[in-house]
């Protein structure tokens, strides 16, 4: 577990999981956490709010001395969800696909 200093002030030690776990598998090996609240702490290092802005594969969570890769967070959802047994497809990241323009769609009619 990470001793790290989050200066929460005055709230409630569960809305800064940092202060207690240095990594996913921390939070998995929580017994006292219940599959949801696990959920919860998971979710939230893996919201791009903590990406670092040149490595999007990282996450930086505020009060926590190192960064944690994103796989191994989605990793222990996985492991949560009992779906550890396959690996995620291999890939690249999702494109979005474009709007077709009002032109092209009235081109189409």
């Amino acid at each position: 577990m990470s001793n790290a200093n989050t200066n929460t002030g005055n709230l409630n030690p569960f809305f800064h999981p940092a202060a207690h776990y240095a990594s996913p598998e921390d939070v998995l090996n929580d017994n006292e956490l219940s599959a949801p609240e696990k959920r919860i702490i998971l979710s939230s290092w893996a919201s791009d709010m903590f990406a670092v802005e040149s490595c999007p594969a990282l996450r930086e969570i505020p009060g926590m001395g190192h960064t944690i890769r994103l796989t191994d967070i989605l990793a222990a959802l996985r492991r949560l969800d009992g779906d550890d047994d396959d690996p995620p497809p291999r890939g690249g990241v999702p494109m979005r696909l474009r709007r077709p323009s009002a032109a092209a769609l009235w081109r189409s009619a």
